[in-house]
């Protein structure tokens, strides 16, 4: 345009015409370079929020697990599974992107960005990859491949969502060009891009992993209320006015669901029967979908329980009440055998038994069992001798002259191990040398169901360095009290091979007591 035979004016407009144009192409280059910067700077701004939101939800979704492991501890575990995969790779991109304005003296400056020394230094040489590239794309991968893995099958909206946010090319890792040319996903993406331009698509990438923690969290507790719902975790169950109808009586039960899985445990409950308040695990015992009563039938008759039952609900104990009532039949048609503990009898110990047939006088009932002893009216005493089972067999004559009888199995079980005490505490404690000089060493058994008095008959006892004393009784005796005297503060304690015996039952063997440690404090 400024060549050719024309007139020098008319050369210079030319040429200035020529500049104006260049001039205003590289304007509209700065401006798109600069909506690129502000498209940055908003994206940053909202992974902060959308950080900040799933943080929350992670918080409230593990103060759930802790109230109610049953329904949300696999939930929050995975949760938190999928967090940390979600951190460690946006940390990562978050080093490149910190890496690529280490140069730039004014990181708002997005009008200066418009090499793409960085990128291409970093992930390409020549028509390869550098080690560089290849975990970059390693990384997207094993990112997506994980996230998938640990989300349920049901969740495949959720995964097809990952899947095409991660995505790096065909399956060739490959991506075809407005030439229809067959090209590298990372070069496509990443190779002769604007600075600027390649930091808002990192940016990007980590918006993907702010929305697959939202997705993920979201779909999986949405998963889990539609469980909770679901008609897999109910069951049918008939229920009438009474327990019992007699001949001629219309029956007016009516069939209900009812919520049966681990997670609608009662957290406690306060029940009374016919007025008289019951014990938790002597006359009834909390498990998955209500309570399981525990109570002898009682005399011939209508019988009602009362109280209210707790469920945890959002961290607060909802109550419900009860109000229901059973019937006691004169006439059945075989013998009623309870166990006071249960359907177990413990070898050395005088279990409690109650046995009885509704309808015949107690004086009349026979009942036979090897150890079995009848105190007074229903009430009788099992002492199971060898063997793992005992089998009572109760009989007896109806009014009418029709014989009854029944027979029921009962588990022998033994007395469970022991544990050492010293000041009550089990296991290891921490004391002062004084304290443990004066202090008795006892056995106690952890929740069993009867109340035996231990005694114990002696003992070893190990200070470190020093060889170990045996004493006999249930405190040190002057060897281990001069032996405690050299333990040094820190000094870890140890009494074991404890003797025990019950106190009303010297011929038992228990076995074998577990030791204690006592950590020296002074």
């Amino acid at each position: 345009m400024a060549g050719g035979k024309q007139s020098p004016r008319q050369k210079m407009v030319n040429l200035m015409y020529l500049v104006f144009i260049c001039m205003l192409a590289l304007n509209m280059s700065k401006e798109v370079l600069a909506a690129f910067g502000l498209m940055n700077v908003k994206m940053e701004t909202s992974n902060s929020k959308t950080t900040a939101s799933n943080d929350l939800f992670l918080e409230s979704l593990g103060t759930k697990a802790s109230e109610d492991a049953a329904k949300y501890d696999k939930l929050y575990k995975d949760a938190q599974k999928i967090k940390a995969m979600s951190q460690e790779y946006y940390d990562y991109l978050q080093s490149l992107k910190d890496g690529m304005l280490e140069g730039v003296e004014d990181p708002t400056d997005y009008q200066v960005m418009d090499k793409s020394d960085y990128l291409d230094g970093k992930f390409f040489q020549g028509d390869n990859l550098t080690p560089e590239g290849e975990d970059f794309l390693k990384r997207i991968n094993s990112y997506r491949d994980g996230v998938n893995t640990i989300l349920p099958a049901t969740m495949k909206d959720v995964k097809a969502s990952v899947t095409a946010r991660f995505q790096t090319g065909d399956e060739n890792g490959k991506e075809t060009n407005r030439s229809g040319e067959k090209i590298d996903w990372i070069k496509y993406h990443y190779e002769r891009f604007p600075l600027v331009a390649s930091l808002t698509k990192l940016t990007a990438l980590q918006a993907d992993i702010k929305s697959t923690e939202e997705d993920a969290l979201k779909s999986m507790l949405a998963g889990e209320l539609s469980e909770q719902v679901s008609l897999k975790s109910f069951a049918m169950s008939l229920q009438g006015s009474k327990s019992a109808f007699y001949a001629g009586d219309r029956y007016d039960g009516k069939i209900i669901i009812s919520k049966t899985d681990a997670s609608s445990t009662p957290v406690k409950a306060e029940l009374k029967l016919d007025g008289r308040a019951l014990t938790m695990n002597k006359d009834y015992k909390l498990e998955a979908g209500g309570v399981k009563m525990l109570i002898g039938a009682g005399n011939p008759g209508d019988h009602e329980v009362t109280g209210t039952v707790f469920f945890m609900q959002d961290g607060e104990e909802v109550p419900v009440a009860v109000k229901s009532s059973f019937a006691t039949i004169t006439k059945p048609g075989a013998a009623l055998i309870a166990a006071d503990k249960m359907n177990v009898v413990y070898r050395g110990v005088a279990n409690p038994m109650s046995i009885s047939i509704p309808g015949i006088p107690n004086n009349k009932v026979n009942a036979r069992a090897t150890g079995l002893t009848k105190r007074s009216g229903s009430s009788y005493v099992m002492n199971p001798g060898k063997g793992r089972t005992v089998t009572i067999s109760a009989s007896g004559t109806l009014p009418d002259g029709k014989p009854v009888g029944s027979k029921l199995e009962f588990r022998i079980k033994d007395i469970p191990r022991p544990a050492g005490s010293i000041r009550g505490e089990t296991g290891s404690s921490k004391m002062g040398r004084a304290n443990l000089e004066k202090s008795t060493i006892g056995a106690v058994l952890e929740d069993f169901d009867f109340d035996l008095n231990l005694k114990v008959s002696g003992f070893k006892f190990k200070v470190p360095g020093q060889p170990t004393v045996i004493v006999k009784g249930g405190r040190l005796d002057s060897r281990a009290k001069s032996a405690l005297k050299r333990a040094k503060r820190g000094d870890a304690i140890q009494i074991f091979d404890i003797s025990a015996y019950i106190s009303n039952n010297k011929t038992y063997k228990l076995k074998k007591v577990s030791p204690v440690v006592v950590e020296i404090t002074n």
